[in-house]
């Protein structure tokens, strides 16, 4: 009796599981679901939130979304003790690299998972360490990535020049879309 109630919760457990990964399209597990994320967030032109409970600004006075109006925008949430999203910093920063001078502004916001990564010095070496010399603001309290509803590290959104969420992707892969999607948002507006 007790090995069959086990097994039927353990069932139970895999089913509802196996139900949330199904529905669970903007991880980006799959290509196919990480482009229906990305049109469905584009059909509801959903208004890019604020950048708020901002502990410090590094590389940059601090910056808010209306500011940036007229330019394409990718915010990049990440962590630097996340081996993920030390994976996807290299294309971050070549996209600054290459776009910031057509109208591209790239934005990270460093959200620590740990209390280690809370600490500003540890995030200026990272900075250093991975080249990176775009605006990084420090969540410490993740007032931001609440503000985003964010779930992931790493995770990036495109805002357009008028403020709207256009794209939206979890994890790391899907660069070329990414880099597609900043060149069509640049060209198409400019």
């Amino acid at each position: 009796m007790i090995r069959a109630r086990m097994l039927r919760t353990t069932l139970t457990s895999a089913a509802v599981a196996a139900l949330c990964l199904i529905g669970a399209p903007s991880l980006g597990w799959s290509e196919d679901a990480s482009v229906s994320a990305s049109l469905r967030l584009a059909d509801t032109s959903t208004s890019a939130p604020d950048f708020v409970g901002i502990t410090s600004w590094l590389n940059s006075a601090p910056l808010n979304i209306a500011s940036l109006r007229g330019k394409v925008v990718l915010v990049d949430f990440w962590t630097y003790g996340c081996i993920n999203c030390v994976r996807t910093l290299p294309h971050v920063t070549q996209l600054y690299e290459k776009y910031k001078d057509k109208g591209l502004v790239v934005v990270g916001i460093h959200t620590p998972e740990f209390p280690f990564e809370h600490s500003t010095s540890n995030v200026q070496s990272a900075l250093k360490r991975h080249g990176i010399r775009y605006p990084v603001a420090q969540d410490n309290n993740s007032a931001t990535w609440n503000a985003y509803r964010n779930q992931y590290w790493p995770a990036q959104y495109i805002v357009d020049r008028t403020g709207k969420i256009v794209f939206t992707h979890a994890g790391e892969g899907q660069y070329d879309e990414i880099e597609r999607t900043i060149q069509k948002l640049l060209s198409a507006e400019s």
